[in-house]
């Protein structure tokens, strides 16, 4: 891939090839941003996964860094007011339901009641495409509203790996303090460890780096259990 001038001059102030702290590599790659910008600052982690393990599960940084997201919660009516009181924007069934069929995605995480997902399911070819189906593996399917609202406006954030077992996930901005931006990866990291798979073998994490939006990656010198 044919990088621009500004890339270039950026990847040169420092070398690559080696690896560092989490601390210094968010540092380098804050000091190597050229956008105009405030570029999001990134991780990647690849795992090695076994044939049939999938990751995907929900953690709250420490640090926010993202705007407060638009919650809409399909539950029963006598359940409604109780959503709206604990911050969602959006709150209701059938009415939503239908809205969402119609296109409308005026929001940015969906919650809903076990006792809706029979209908809510119907919507996968909306939902699903967009990654925004409630999941009990994430958290969004449950009967406790106001904790996984309270959450999620928090900043709980989903992570995935894809199907090269890498997980993509933003971790803070080039505005920021670097040393909060490194505590996010930290947890990242300890909670990715936390939840690896029961029969996962030494070396589940094969490499980690951080780079922005725009810029080059810096590797991490991580090594399990330290």
């Amino acid at each position: 891939m044919k990088h621009g001038k500004n890339y270039r001059a950026s990847e040169a102030k420092f070398n690559l090839t080696e690896k560092y702290d989490v601390t210094t590599a968010c540092k380098m790659v804050q000091d190597m941003k050229f956008a105009k910008f405030d570029e999001t600052v990134e991780a990647h982690v690849s795992l090695k996964l076994g044939k049939n393990d999938t990751v995907r599960d929900t953690l709250v940084f420490p640090n926010q860094f993202k705007a407060e997201k638009k919650v809409l919660v399909f539950c029963k009516e006598e359940r409604v007011q109780e959503a709206l009181d604990a911050g969602a924007a959006y709150a209701g069934a059938a009415e939503y339901i239908d809205k969402v069929k119609g296109g409308w995605l005026d929001f940015d995480i969906a919650v809903a009641t076990p006792d809706m997902m029979k209908d809510v399911g119907r919507l996968g070819m909306v939902l699903g495409r967009r990654g925004l189906m409630p999941n009990p593996k994430t958290g969004t399917v449950t009967n406790d509203i106001a904790q996984a609202i309270g959450e999620l406006k928090k900043g709980r954030t989903e992570y995935r790996a894809d199907k090269g077992g890498v997980i993509h996930i933003a971790v803070g901005k080039c505005s920021m303090d670097s040393t909060k931006v490194a505590e996010n990866v930290n947890v990242l990291l300890a909670e990715i460890m936390r939840k690896k798979p029961a029969d996962a073998k030494a070396g589940y994490v094969q490499s980690v780096s951080v780079s922005s939006t725009m810029g080059p990656g810096v590797w991490v010198d991580y090594k399990e259990g330290e």
